[in-house]
């Protein structure tokens, strides 16, 4: 935490005297602290100023997944997703996050059946019917992130693998509804794996959730294999995503040796993914982007 003066302007951009403004926000998070919690810091915590301009992101990248949902059918080529997708992006002045990142080639990920997360759009990967996949947009902003994904079923999707689709969004629902302020991360997770595990789910460990916003992956970690009462302690202004990575199978997970970027289940089995954006408000939370 920045150490400001009470009659100091306070961190958080607002003009007014730290002691009128977030003086006693702070001072109950370093109370959590004291008792041994993970609490935020003010670089996570963002200002109204932050999350306007979020917002506006935001509108972006749902505009990406709902001219993909309108689009997408059977026989279509994953590559076609990522011509929407930057199209898109870029007529409405945005550029699409992942086209570069750490040497990623495309403006989307999209995820067939049982790739896990970054899948590579394709002329080779058609849609068939039975298939599911997940796009996965995320987008810049005058320098703001927003990023959030959609799961699909093409066609006559059998019952099973439907049903795997609805309960990740179910488990993603239900992770929400513990976003609170003055709550943990962890409450989250606890309550996406006890879900997930009562259908006879695995959720992948390895990767979670992230805060977003400023950075396209900032702090806090979110993991969905967690405790209740754990984790980072969740305040005000915090921003994150709430994504897990749900299988049929097994949890074990393998990436391609060749690109090293596409990540699928171990044993074959079927994969699904929602991801929501959200903030941590007053009294509960908002979703950004979904």
């Amino acid at each position: 935490m920045i150490k400001l003066g009470r009659n100091d302007a306070c961190w958080c951009g607002s003009g007014r005297k730290y002691k009128q403004c977030h003086e006693a926000f702070d001072k109950k998070i370093e109370t959590f602290g004291r008792q041994g919690h993970k609490i935020p810091d003010h670089s996570i915590i963002k200002t109204p100023e932050q999350i306007e301009k979020i917002k506006r992101s935001a509108v972006i990248n749902m505009a990406c997944l709902d001219a993909v949902s309108e689009a997408i059918h059977e026989g279509m080529a994953t590559s076609e997703i990522d011509k929407i997708v930057y199209e898109t992006t870029t007529k409405m002045g945005g550029i699409p996050a992942p086209l570069n990142y750490e040497g990623f080639p495309y403006s989307v990920c999209t995820s067939v059946n049982d790739q896990i997360c970054h899948g590579f759009p394709s002329d080779d990967v058609i849609l068939k019917s039975g298939d599911i996949v997940n796009v996965d947009c995320s987008t810049i902003l005058d320098g703001y992130y927003s990023d959030s994904s959609r799961m699909f079923m093409i066609g006559d999707v059998k019952p099973e693998v439907r049903e795997l689709v609805e309960v990740t969004k179910e488990c993603c629902d239900i992770g929400l509804a513990q976003v609170k302020p003055w709550g943990f991360i962890g409450d989250i997770g606890a309550a996406i794996n006890e879900k997930a595990t009562a259908h006879g789910y695995q959720i992948v460990r390895e990767i979670g959730g992230h805060g977003v916003g400023l950075a396209f992956h900032e702090e806090p970690w979110v993991g969905y294999v967690t405790k209740a009462g754990t984790e980072m302690l969740m305040v005000p202004g915090m921003m994150f995503t709430i994504e897990p990575m749900i299988n049929m199978g097994s949890c074990r997970i393998k990436t391609d040796p060749d690109n090293g970027w596409e990540v699928s289940t171990f044993d074959g089995s079927m994969s699904a993914q929602w991801e929501y954006q959200v903030l941590v408000t007053e009294d509960g939370y908002e979703l950004i982007s979904w």
